[in-house]
């Protein structure tokens, strides 16, 4: 059975940084792609990164709201995605979640909650102006 477990979560001042893991469990890292979506109170499931695979090699994506400020670093020995946060503002306050797919293909929709497959409980991180 695969388990995605977050951590790294908290609370943080506005231009702090921050890293989130994202541990994958029962089965092998290997190029499946993987997502990360937050979702603040009252507000819809949003993309923020993703990390897909082609033959000629991973393609990582980024939203506007995001770009320039997060990275998604990987750790394959043991099986953790990373999300590396900088520049933290107020409005990234939201429950971060990561996702992965069953299968190992490509995802065009990688902004899309419904290709994921497989979600994590959530970590929550809280940026304070």
């Amino acid at each position: 059975q695969v388990q995605l477990v977050e951590s790294g979560g908290g609370l943080v001042q506005a231009g702090d940084s921050l890293r989130l893991s994202c541990t994958v469990s029962g089965r092998t890292f290997g190029t499946h792609p993987m997502g990360w979506f937050r979702q603040a109170p009252e507000k819809e499931r949003e993309f923020v990164g993703a990390i897909t695979f082609t033959w000629n090699g991973p393609f990582i994506y980024y939203a506007d709201s995001v770009k320039g400020r997060f990275t998604i670093p990987r750790d394959n020995a043991k099986n953790t995605v990373f999300l590396q946060m900088s520049s933290l503002k107020p409005e990234d306050t939201a429950v971060y979640y990561c996702a992965a797919t069953a299968s190992r293909n490509y995802i065009g929709r990688y902004y899309q909650t419904e290709s994921y497959d497989y979600w994590g409980q959530g970590t929550q991180v809280t940026v304070s102006s």
